[in-house]
């Protein structure tokens, strides 16, 4: 519904932060988007209802000054106490006699926690980074067609896992402080057709970026597109130079579809913000380089498609060595999605102080946290295989406050019995049917 009619002269878009389902404990972020696609200025006025058009559900009104061929934004935060129930937020925009209208369904759960106690969303990286880590399933997510990246995304659906996170879009397995690309270029090879990046993964698939945009489109899901990877927790002025360039392209080849949800910045770091660098020396200089990269990318993408998130992964440990940095941080990132919190280190806060941590963080800056819920475990010589589903049944019961829990990862760890095609074996079918009878009531932690 956020599609604008052919011939319009507005493009009208609605994205609920976060995605329905939500439980009635939380603040939902509503950001709506008007683009002028005419030759001159023009105003529009913006309405946002609750379930129907009529004053006593009215929202949120404002006004919009939109340049010609811009779009501006609004946005509010609303809370879902007292609205259980199957909702929808309604965006009209008008023009004197015209109007535009963009609507997104939400299911608010009655509940006594912020989390839906589900597994909401999933990572999907197209081929891991590590065939040392990805030694069981690498082989086969090589071989995926376009159609069977389809499948992935239709069982993903099946068992209610709505958010998929595109882990990355280019692939170049370097290190900041460890490369030289400003000097000798980039050279990273993408998993799209890309005119910035001409060099493809050998992967079968001619694009599974589209495939999984498209079929998550037909299914009403939300996809993050991954941007990224510059070179693993490197947020230098280099790098966030590329992130915007490669933003735009993305953008012009893939923002038209419904399913675009946000954006996921692909290159990760430490819960201390010194971007995994052994060099203390060095830690102050990695923060800054985080906050900076941050408020710069979050406004390039914001003057382009203002209602859409902006995303970074984290580990949950060492968040003392970043009490100072976080407040600042916060400020241009929409969703912190933190991992590790059932394996904290020795001396560390634990799980559940982190993540009272953080929510302070995200409340004060009108910020989101979600919880990238591990099911993986390691094998002796470290390769990922599914994790039993107790593990994840316990960290669903024990981390409740976060509003959205996404997975890392789907490929490889997880299959439906129906796919053709299943990386990783009958381990990860035996995970997707048990979280399957979890869903169901069946199994607890």
């Amino acid at each position: 519904m956020n599609i604008p009619a052919k011939g319009s002269s507005v493009k009208t878009s609605l994205t609920l932060v976060p995605p329905s389902p939500v439980t009635d404990q939380i603040v939902v972020t509503i950001r709506g988007a008007v683009g002028n696609h005419t030759d001159k200025p023009r105003e529009y006025r913006t309405a946002v209802y609750l379930d129907r058009e009529d004053p006593a559900s009215l929202l949120h009104r404002q006004r919009l000054q939109v340049a010609p061929g811009r779009p501006e934004g609004i946005s509010f935060r609303w809370p879902t106490k007292g609205h259980a129930g199957k909702r929808q937020i309604i965006l009209v925009v008008s023009a004197g006699v015209q109007q535009w209208r963009a609507v997104q369904p939400l299911e608010v759960i009655a509940s006594n926690t912020r989390s839906t106690g589900r597994i909401d969303g999933a990572f999907a990286g197209i081929y891991h980074w590590s065939e040392t880590e990805g030694r069981l399933w690498n082989a086969d997510i090589k071989h995926m067609s376009d159609h069977q990246w389809r499948e992935l995304v239709r069982a993903m659906h099946e068992i209610g896992m709505d958010v998929v996170v595109i882990q990355e879009t280019v692939r170049n397995q370097a290190y900041v402080g460890k490369h030289a690309i400003e000097a000798e270029g980039y050279h990273g090879k993408a998993f799209y057709p890309s005119r910035l990046h001409p060099q493809r993964m050998p992967v079968a698939a001619k694009d599974p970026v589209e495939a999984i945009l498209s079929e998550a489109d037909e299914l009403g899901m939300n996809v993050f597109m991954g941007t990224g990877l510059y070179a693993w927790f490197d947020f230098t002025a280099g790098s966030l130079k590329w992130h915007t360039r490669l933003a735009e392209e993305l953008w012009q080849l893939y923002g038209h579809h419904p399913s675009f949800y946000g954006w996921y910045v692909s290159e990760e770091t430490d819960g201390g913000l010194v971007c995994c660098d052994g060099d203390a020396t060095r830690h102050p200089q990695r923060q800054r380089e985080v906050v900076d990269f941050f408020r710069g990318f979050k406004a390039y993408v914001t003057a382009r498609a203002p209602d859409k998130p902006v995303m970074l992964a984290t580990n949950a440990h060492n968040l003392r060595a970043a009490r100072e940095v976080y407040p600042e941080l916060m400020k241009s990132l929409d969703i912190i999605c933190p991992f590790a919190f059932h394996r904290m280190p020795p001396g560390d806060y634990t799980g559940e102080e982190a993540a009272a941590i953080l929510q302070k963080y995200c409340d004060d800056a009108g910020a989101h946290l979600w919880l990238d819920l591990e099911v993986f475990l390691f094998t002796p010589d470290n390769a990922l295989y599914p994790r039993p589903i107790e593990g994840l049944a316990s960290d669903l019961h024990r981390f409740t406050n976060f509003e959205k829990i996404i997975c890392y990862q789907f490929p490889g760890l997880m299959n439906a019995p129906w796919m053709t095609l299943k990386p990783g074996g009958p381990d990860t079918v035996k995970l997707f049917q048990d979280y399957t009878k979890f869903l169901a009531g069946g199994i607890r932690s």
